[in-house]
């Protein structure tokens, strides 16, 4: 089998360079101290609606005793549980969200709640709304026929005007 000289060429650059961008990508990974999160809460995904917590009975806003917002959320194929939410704004929120079957991802536009739901491990977000207003809360992570249809929706309430 020949192979022609700036064939080789072009391999041994194409490899060095993968070399080179492998390396720099982990000597920056390193020293930016950037590695996946360490301590996941896993969970049964299988026995999630028997578990306390995302029990179908307990999913949604609570109130905490120090004035700061829990919200406990179920992601499926097609759609999220509760599928409406109304918190207050500017107060610290927590959400909670299990993934009951597949891959999924929460999107709300316009504000920094934006993370993957992991099968088997919760996903815990804090976040602050500054502004009153609907905001639409979608699936951004392909999960299968339906998912385009599996939204959700936010309401963010004045909070001496919400029910919270």
């Amino acid at each position: 089998m020949h192979v022609d000289a700036t064939e080789k060429k072009w391999i041994y650059i194409s490899s060095i360079m993968t070399v080179i961008m492998v390396g720099l990508l982990t000597f920056y990974a390193i020293g930016d101290n950037i590695r996946p999160p360490s301590n996941g809460e896993t969970i049964d995904s299988t026995r999630l609606h028997l578990s306390d917590e995302f029990n179908e009975d307990n999913l949604g806003v609570k109130t905490n005793d120090d004035g700061s917002v829990s919200v406990t959320m179920v992601a499926a194929r097609y759609g999220f549980y509760p599928q409406r939410i109304e918190v207050p704004a500017n107060t610290p929120i927590k959400f909670r969200i299990a993934s009951f079957d597949v891959l999924h991802g929460i999107h709300v536009p316009f504000t920094n709640l934006s993370t993957m739901v992991v099968p088997g491990y919760i996903s815990e977000v804090n976040t602050e709304f500054p502004t009153s207003g609907e905001y639409p809360m979608f699936c951004n992570e392909y999960c299968g026929l339906g998912h385009d249809h599996m939204w959700s929706k936010l309401t963010v309430v004045d909070a001496a005007g919400g029910d919270q």
